[in-house]
């Protein structure tokens, strides 16, 4: 494994993002975790500290760029560096375009795509100043196809992956950039679905569905390569899925 890093964990409240938090604390990173739901933060850390693991946590709005910016600067001044940030937060509520649910069209774009340029924004300069950096950037197998009820969710997805290739041929070496594709996988992400006809839809595409262990095990994969090594995408899906 490579040596301990300082890695940002958004959306870090349940499913991917809690994952990876506590596997990569397994592993020997420090872990910095952030979200809105403070109670579940506190209790991961808490649990990861039993396990002799390094954590702290800090309440994170990913659409507020201020919010976002002091979480990083705060990182900053507690380790010392930032080596990776994990732009994980996400949110998924499809319903059909006809629907017209523009309110929740709004908020995957504020979450899924404004929040990850904010923790570009916001870690970037972090990153160019040491010499070196990650950015991991949690897009879905939503990225490489469209299906019906999820048009605008893929759009914010496709965004992600456009978004980590130009910061990629944007960054000469010093700053990794890796997207990470799940398939569909355990999370609360299907909670936030409002319309009865993807709700049901969904709930039938997930009865295959990866641990959400499995993507934090990808994660740690590509940053533990050596430096000179950029795994640039990575696509997990369970291996019933023909999705």
């Amino acid at each position: 494994m490579s040596e301990h890093k300082v890695v940002l964990i958004t959306g870090a409240s349940s499913g991917i993002g809690e994952a990876t938090a506590r596997k990569l604390a397994a592993d020997g990173h420090h872990v910095f975790i952030g979200a809105r739901r403070t109670e579940r933060l506190e209790h991961l850390v808490q649990e990861i500290g039993d396990a002799n693991g390094g954590a702290a946590f800090r309440k994170l709005d990913v659409t507020d760029v201020a919010d976002v910016q002091s979480f990083v600067e705060t990182a900053r001044e507690r380790f010392g560096r930032v080596d990776v940030v994990v732009n994980n937060a996400g949110v998924m509520p499809l319903s059909p375009l006809a629907a017209l649910n523009i309110d929740e069209w709004n908020r995957m774009l504020d979450v899924n795509v404004r929040g990850v340029l904010n923790g570009i924004a916001a870690a970037l300069p972090v990153m160019r100043a040491q010499g070196n950096g990650h950015f991991v950037n949690i897009a879905s197998v939503g990225a490489y196809e469209v299906v019906p009820t999820a048009a605008v969710y893929c759009a914010t997805k496709f965004a992600v992956r456009a978004i980590s290739e130009g910061l990629r041929q944007e960054s000469s070496g010093d700053v990794r950039v890796t997207v990470v594709s799940p398939g569909v996988t355990e999370s609360e992400l299907a909670d936030s679905i409002s319309d009865d006809m993807a709700r049901e839809d969904m709930k039938a595409y997930r009865a295959v569905a990866l641990p959400a262990a499995a993507i934090a095990n990808a994660i740690a994969f590509a940053i533990d390569q050596p430096a000179d090594v950029d795994v640039n995408e990575i696509v997990v899906r369970p291996a019933a899925s023909a999705q």
